[in-house]
């Protein structure tokens, strides 16, 4: 028993695939804490796209904006404290180097 998914189907997934690697690519790739907080958003970026094209294409359009609010709710919480410890580490330190983090203490 096969289930054949619409011709959209690969385009979304294909669309939210390549936001997931750039995402996290762009937390890899960099020692900068700004350019790791941007990967992050990138990353929730595309599973809300996900969300929404999972409820588009399934038909259940009223639970996939539910979750969709939930998880922005939740970015915005974790955006919200990893730009206060980014701005405690750059006040501390005068560097957003990741590397300085050896030199922490506590």
């Amino acid at each position: 028993m096969t289930i054949e998914m619409p011709q959209s189907f690969w385009l979304y997934f294909t669309f939210f695939v390549l936001l997931l690697v750039d995402g996290l690519w762009c937390m890899l790739a960099t020692r900068n804490l700004v350019r790791i907080l941007i990967g992050l958003e990138i990353l929730m970026k595309s599973v809300t796209f996900f969300l929404i094209a999972a409820g588009y294409l399934s038909g259940r359009m009223a639970l996939a904006q539910a979750l969709v609010v939930t998880v922005i709710v939740i970015e915005v919480v974790v955006v919200v404290v990893v730009a206060g410890i980014i701005l405690g580490f750059y006040r501390k330190h005068d560097s957003l180097d990741v590397g300085n983090t050896r030199r922490m203490k506590g």
